[in-house]
């Protein structure tokens, strides 16, 4: 499965967010020291999850973020996909005319892969930031 350190610290971070947002903004910083992710690749992280209209910013001493929208809307496949993740298990090129590997039929496993892509992107398309919260407080 292909997902990159980007996808699991957005929605770690998102999630670290909607746990501490309660009392107002929450700086990026503060998310960097609780979930130990460098405060540099938070600010790259966090652009596009704003230019995607998935969390919200303030300026000033007590400024930071906010989740755009309540946690019960978002979903984690509207976190990956935010920061350009794509959760693939195929390496096939699904569409091409070529087939699997440039050859000119699918490979043996094709089918398999893909069911399995369509599991995994479900799931994620399923579970919500909320449940992900709620989860952890568990």
């Amino acid at each position: 499965m292909k997902l990159t350190t980007k996808g699991r610290y957005a929605v770690m971070a998102m999630a670290d967010l909607a746990s501490n947002a309660i009392s107002g903004p929450v700086s990026l910083k503060e998310i960097s020291l609780r979930q130990n992710i460098s405060l540099a690749y938070l600010e790259q992280i966090f652009i596009k999850l704003k230019n995607k209209k998935l969390v919200t910013s303030s300026r000033g001493a007590s400024g930071g973020y906010l989740l755009e929208r309540p946690a019960s809307e978002i979903k984690l496949s509207n976190i990956i996909f935010a920061v350009d993740e794509e959760v693939k298990v195929l390496n096939c090129k699904k569409n091409s005319k070529r087939g699997c590997h440039n050859k000119s039929t699918k490979c043996i496993t094709h089918n398999l892969w893909d069911e399995l892509d369509k599991h995994i992107n479900g799931f994620f398309e399923k579970v919500k930031l909320q449940d992900l919260v709620k989860s952890n407080l568990n």
